[in-house]
Parts: C-alpha cells; sequence; structure tokens
C-alpha cells in the first residue's frame, strides 16, 4: 500500500486505493468516536475535520495515503476530497512523518525581532536538524511556523497543545530534557485532546 500513496510526493500524485486494497486501522474506540460525531453534523462531508484528527492520532501523528484512504472511505467521500482538506491545514501532518515531539518555532514578526532566529540557530546546532526535519533517533522535528499569536510571549514555541515563551537557549535545553522523559507522543496526545474537544462540543 505504501508504494501506492506517497503524500508530499513532489513528482506524482497517489493514485486512488481500490477498497479492496485498503488496510483500515481504526481502532473500536476510534470508530465509535467517528460514528458519535457523524450524529452531531448535517452530512458525512462535515466530519472530515475531526475525522482526520481521529486518524492522524490513529496512524501515531502521521496522515499517511493509508490514513486518508481510510477517512475517505469511512465517511465515503473520494481521496482527493479528503487528501484537499488534509493538505489545505498546516496543523496536519502529511508531508512527511514528525518525530515524537514536533517543535514548532514561530518566526514571525514579534518572535523574529525578540531573537527567534537566533534561537533557531541555537535549535539547529542543539539538535542537528533544521526547518522540517527530524533527529535520527525520531524524537524531535522541528518546524518554523506563522504566529501562533502568542507575542506577548516571544519567541514563543508550540509543542503538542503546550505553548513555551519566552524562549531562551536555556529555556530550550530544559523542554528538551523535559520532552526526553515523555513516554507519549505529544503529537499524537494533541491530535487525541482535539478529538476530545470535538466530542464534547458535539454533545
Amino acid at each position: 500500500m505504501s508504494e501506492l500513496l506517497q503524500i508530499g510526493s513532489p513528482n506524482s500524485r497517489p493514485r486512488i486505493p481500490a477498497l479492496d486494497e485498503l488496510n483500515l486501522k481504526f481502532s473500536d474506540r476510534a470508530i465509535e468516536e467517528l460514528e458519535e460525531i457523524k450524529t452531531h453534523y448535517p452530512d458525512l462531508k462535515s466530519c472530515i475535520l475531526p475525522a482526520l484528527w481521529i486518524a492522524q492520532r490513529e496512524y501515531g501523528g502521521y496522515l499517511s495515503g493509508e490514513a486518508i484512504a481510510e477517512v475517505a472511505s469511512r465517511l465515503q467521500r473520494s481521496y482527493a476530497e479528503v487528501e484537499g482538506v488534509a493538505t489545505f491545514y498546516t496543523m496536519y501532518n502529511t508531508a512527511h512523518k514528525p518525530g515524537k515531539h514536533k517543535i514548532e518555532l514561530c518566526t514571525c514578526l514579534s518572535c523574529h525581532l525578540c531573537g527567534a532566529y537566533r534561537l533557531r540557530d541555537y535549535i539547529k546546532a542543539k539538535l542537528g536538524v533544521g526547518h522540517g526535519e527530524t533527529t535520527a533517533d525520531g524524537m524531535f522535528t522541528i518546524e518554523e511556523v506563522e504566529c501562533l499569536d502568542a507575542c506577548d510571549r516571544a519567541p514563543v514555541l508550540q509543542v503538542g497543545d503546550t505553548y513555551h515563551g519566552p524562549v531562551d537557549d536555556a529555556a530550550f535545553d530544559r523542554i528538551i530534557e523535559d520532552l526526553r522523559g515523555r513516554e507519549e507522543s505529544t503529537v499524537v496526545q494533541m491530535a487525541d485532546e482535539i478529538v476530545k474537544v470535538h466530542l464534547r462540543n458535539a454533545t
């Protein structure tokens, strides 16, 4: 299946899979959540966003081609439609599989003026990776992002559903050490928390 669907490939678009090619991976819990969410929307198209969050959690923090195909199948939508939604929003991980923890550094104006690029250079030297790259141990992915709407804490970075700021070199070192000690992926954890919000708001 992985040969058929490669999200983020610069040279080709994935072929739409046949239903008998799908290896559905949603857990019983995920299926129950999706069924509950369906009852609170006027049609299945309206469920694409929450379904993608379920898929991002179920597929380990990454919306692979298989994950997108499963959402399309369960919502009776076309693959292209679901892929278009998933790739439009930057909080869905479609270009590459992130590490256990995705560190998103704001480099917009306020953070830039408060030293975001200097912090970015420190992060690169500390972890040995740059924008969009993941450390060799699969622990950290670094991404530069647009405004996180926390200018009062510039420079600010986001890890999962937590904002950190203002961040200097020493603060970043503390954040990294804390993340290394966590068992759960903050990428998966964030997806799970967003699913819970969708379920809560749907009732």
